[in-house]
């Protein structure tokens, strides 16, 4: 397991080189992204709420929605990238599409089920990873009714309401999308942060950040943060988790300026979904959250994932803070890490784990009232 303390190797020539940073996406997939990125206040406007919805409810109904993509996407055996790409596009399309009928506004009602198939048959397609349309009718029909045994062929009337479903909702999908179909993938970003610290086989650092990003995609971050600002939430709350830091570069920069995102930012992301952990407790676990809030203006070695670099025989002034801060903080740190543990959240996979605390993708649909539900028509 490498040290928590290392760093990109450079060469001898980097001190008249610029300083490295990790490579930016596309310019142009950076300013699509910006344009469906909204406040918190905004989202509490979306057109279902407007119609009459609660915002508890709505956030509900995504959820189901990304958990219904999910437990689909598992059965027709398909990457977690493409799975969070349909996860983007449902969020999106609900920023513009009711989930209920409102007449005053003229707008028809797109059940979240419906919209989350149509959104994972586009992704496919994007993400190049196409399935046949028999396979992904089979599944959503297999996982509305929760029979994963279910035997569908073309004489059932099932079959062809869903092919007629998601065929017909592809259009009004990838106008309500806009047409923005290319997304960076906070996974891609994430991986290329880990290789760029030398954590990549770090495997509770890399878990725990995968997990994440995995419970990211039922909520609404999405929207409200860029995919590298997630991304380098996840390394955050990760390192934070596992008591790793990250030295700073040759030119004295802290790591989350490297990567190119804002600290406060970060903290943002991370405290909002700690409240979402707070506001669902998973069933068993203690604290109800598996992640600690952080002030957002508080200052960056409250952190405690920043290394500066020594400069001669001694620390800097800055470093020296840092450790007499770690060291008041040791017995806290120490309960705080036997809390954790004890949820187990280091220890998922990166093939779709969740951190303890986050819906299930095993766990089935649910009606509206909280209850499971039997067969849902789209």
């Amino acid at each position: 397991m490498p040290s928590s303390s290392t760093h990109p190797a450079t060469s001898t020539s980097s001190q008249t080189s610029p300083p490295r940073s990790v490579s930016l996406p596309n310019e142009l997939l950076l300013l699509a992204e910006s344009q469906w990125l909204f406040t918190e206040d905004e989202l509490l406007s979306t057109p279902s709420i407007l119609a009459g919805l609660s915002p508890a409810k709505e956030r509900e109904s995504r959820s189901k929605g990304v958990n219904f993509i999910l437990q689909v996407g598992i059965m027709l055996k398909l990457p977690q990238i493409t799975l969070a790409t349909a996860s983007v596009y449902l969020h999106r399309f609900f920023m513009r599409h009711s989930m209920v009928e409102d007449k005053a506004a003229g707008r028809p009602a797109h059940h979240y089920y419906s919209v989350a198939a149509t959104c994972l048959f586009l992704a496919t397609k994007v993400e190049e990873n196409c399935r046949k349309m028999k396979e992904l009718v089979v599944a959503c029909v297999r996982v509305a009714q929760k029979n994963p045994g279910k035997v569908v062929d073309e004489q059932d009337k099932e079959y062809w309401r869903w092919r007629d479903t998601v065929l017909q909702l592809e259009d009004v999908l990838l106008e309500g999308v806009c047409f923005d179909l290319s997304l960076e993938s906070p996974y891609k970003v994430l991986f290329k942060l880990l290789c760029y610290f030398g954590e990549e086989h770090n495997k509770p650092l890399r878990n725990a950040a995968w997990a994440f990003v995995n419970d990211s995609c039922l909520t609404c971050l999405c929207l409200l943060f860029s995919s590298r600002t997630i991304a380098a939430s996840a390394l955050y709350a990760a390192a934070r988790h596992c008591e790793v830091s990250f030295r700073d570069d040759e030119s004295g920069r802290p790591w989350w300026e490297v990567v190119g995102v804002e600290l406060k930012a970060v903290r943002r992301a991370l405290n909002y979904m700690a409240g979402v952990y707070e506001s669902a407790p998973s069933r068993g676990a203690e604290g109800g959250s598996v992640y600690e809030r952080t002030p957002e203006d508080g200052d960056e070695w409250v952190a405690r994932t920043r290394e500066r670099r020594e400069s001669g025989s001694g620390a800097s002034e800055g470093g020296k803070r840092g450790r007499d801060e770690e060291d008041d903080w040791s017995g806290e740190r120490e309960e705080k890490k036997t809390k954790l543990l004890g949820n187990g959240v280091g220890n998922r996979e990166m093939n779709g784990g969740h951190a303890n605390g986050s819906a299930d993708v095993h766990a089935e649909p649910q009606g509206d009232d909280g209850s499971e539900e039997g067969e849902v028509e789209p």
